[in-house]
């Protein structure tokens, strides 16, 4: 392995280490807990180090989320192709979103609440977050009635479930009656009998 290469690899690594240092600490003490520091003392590497791969707190962020968006995008896939008809896809994303968004809440935070520097709904987006996007877009495009537009109906859904599982977090909305809320959802979208 050239020294190139090598440098190429532990930089990188150091780059993951960062990203999951910085994920486990806002999940255990939130993300204000976060600091380039507090990161730094983490990882056992000095602030310098940190900035040379990061600018700050904010383009750390905006990494967890690129990641997150990622792991999003495969839970989504998941749960659409396991299901066995479109309104059943359409159920099972929805599903399958809240509950990454009940099962990290920091991470969900990153990626959809909190600012971060990463171009959203532009073809500039990164990768990952196109491709959690497209998997919703896939679980309502065949749901869409004639005179739809696919792409805003789909950000009408990821709307809708959003606005759920924040105002399911926050306690406004009681937790109990999430699955009932999510198929009166469904039902809109997708009345029974929608094929």
């Amino acid at each position: 392995m050239t020294i190139q290469k090598r440098r190429e690899r532990e930089r990188a690594e150091r780059e993951r280490l960062i990203v999951t240092a910085a994920r486990e600490l806002a999940e255990s003490e939130g993300w204000d807990a976060v600091t380039t520091r507090r990161l730094a003392a983490e990882i056992e590497y000095s602030q310098p180090v940190l900035y040379s791969h990061f600018k700050g707190k904010d383009a750390i962020m905006a990494a967890v989320a690129v990641q997150g968006c990622a792991e999003m995008a495969a839970e989504l896939r998941e749960a659409r192709t396991a299901a066995g008809g479109p309104r059943e896809a359409l159920a099972a994303v929805g599903e399958a979103y809240t509950a990454f968004a009940r099962r990290r809440p920091a991470l969900y935070d990153a990626m959809f609440t909190h600012p971060v520097d990463l171009p959203f709904a532009t073809p500039e987006a990164p990768a990952a977050l196109q491709e959690a996007f497209g998997e919703l877009l896939r679980a309502v495009e065949p749901v869409a009635v004639e005179g739809d537009e696919p792409g805003l109906l789909t950000e009408t859904y990821w709307a809708a479930l959003h606005g759920l599982v924040t105002l399911m977090r926050s306690g406004r909305l009681p937790e109990e009656a999430h699955e009932h809320r999510l198929a009166l959802l469904i039902g809109h979208f997708a009345p029974p009998g929608t094929t």
